[in-house]
């Protein structure tokens, strides 16, 4: 005979942990697979090894879905401070890095403890190494033909994740899963991901960093970018890049504090005998403003220039167009964009309207948070309302 279990949850990531306290702790029995040897892999990496586990500030506007308003109900549902208080029930110590990013004082494996803890607790069983040969659906529910034998449960749900980093397991389960199902899939992409320039426009650059103003497609950020030898990173490109299409311009402003006309006018009425590559070195980093005088052929001396060479070097400098080659893919990607698409699921229980029994949480499904603990704030949400309706 089949093990068989009220709800049956496949991955043990944050979303599928936190669904199985939360279904367990009404009195469901609960099984969580993964293939993985670990729980929470992702989690143990994130925030530098500090988790940053929710923000303060996050709400619907920070999600990029194809429908914007379908995550509004769970995330109301329960809140960063709901989460605050379950870290804070387990004693762990936390921080508040900037913009209201909540890290861990200590390593990132006291969230997962806290979620293991809450699974205990709640008599959730967590079963890892474990792979699924394949799934069925039938009258009463769903048969699971795993590598620890077969199982039956009642609910069925999907907490796999997206295909962001496949060193440490991330695979397209969860996709031909809910494939199998009928469940319309949004075509997925990197997300939070570096971008990658052609060699010229980054040359002898790496290393370089700066605060800056990036937008694309009617989204800005402004925040530290970073040269790197392949292209441009840093919160600011992470953010923008799950706004960024292939053959989309991404424009750059260097320095959103100054207008560089104000500041050459004020340098003429001052009588200051300064070279512009001087000038923008005050403003820039240096070898930044270097490589932009060689590079635009801009004339050595403020006093002599023009006013249409002010507006161009200006515009070089407050608006840098640079189309990416592409992304550093889902190996440097924190999160997969796209996924189960929102149609299919309802948003306060995220059962699948056409497969009753069937859920989908976290990033398996259509909805990418910004960087800074947004994410994180989804799987707690969605993982919430599925446990209350499993």
């Amino acid at each position: 005979m089949p093990e068989h279990f009220d709800v049956v949850i496949i991955g043990a990531g944050g979303a599928g942990l936190f669904c199985a306290s939360v279904a367990g702790q009404r009195g469901k029995s609960v099984l969580v697979l993964d293939h993985n040897d670990k729980p929470g892999k992702k989690i143990l990496i994130s925030g530098g090894g500090r988790c940053n586990f929710t923000n303060l500030g996050a709400g619907p506007e920070h999600y990029r879905s194809s429908n914007p308003h379908f995550c509004r109900s769970a995330l109301s549902r329960f809140s960063p401070a709901d989460f605050i208080a379950l870290v804070d029930k387990h004693g762990i110590a936390y921080h508040e890095k900037s913009l209201g990013q909540l890290f861990c004082d200590g390593p990132a494996k006291a969230i997962v403890d806290l979620l293991l803890a809450e699974c205990r607790d709640a008599g959730a069983t967590v079963r890892l190494g474990t792979t699924i040969a394949g799934i069925t659906k039938n009258a009463d529910g769903y048969t699971l033909a795993t590598s620890g034998g077969s199982v039956t449960c009642t609910a069925l749900v999907l907490a796999c994740g997206g295909l962001s980093i496949p060193t440490i397991g991330a695979t397209d389960f969860g996709f031909r899963l809910a494939r199998q199902f009928g469940l319309a899939i949004v075509p997925t992409a990197p997300a939070l991901v570096p971008l990658t320039l052609p060699p010229d426009e980054v040359a002898d650059l790496s290393g370089v960093a700066l605060d800056a103003e990036v937008a694309c497609n009617g989204q800005t950020f402004r925040e530290a970018i970073l040269f790197t030898h392949g292209g441009l990173s840093g919160p600011a490109i992470l953010q923008i890049s799950t706004w960024w299409n292939p053959g989309d311009a991404v424009t750059i402003n260097l320095l959103p504090d100054y207008e560089l006309p104000t500041v050459f006018a004020e340098r003429r009425r001052t009588g200051a005998k300064q070279s512009l590559p001087n000038l923008l070195g005050d403003l820039l980093p240096r070898r930044l403003a270097q490589r932009w005088v060689e590079r635009f052929q801009i004339p050595e001396s403020v006093h002599h220039l023009t006013e249409a060479e002010i507006r161009r070097i200006s515009a070089t400098v407050h608006s840098w167009e640079v189309r990416p080659t592409g992304t550093e893919g889902y190996r440097k990607a924190e999160v997969t964009r796209g996924g189960i698409s929102t149609d299919e699921l309802s948003s306060k229980t995220m059962e699948a309207k056409k497969v009753p029994g069937l859920y989908a949480i976290g990033e398996v499904v259509d909805v990418t948070g910004w960087l800074g603990g947004y994410n994180f704030q989804w799987a707690w949400a969605s993982g919430k309302a599925a446990g209350l309706a499993v």
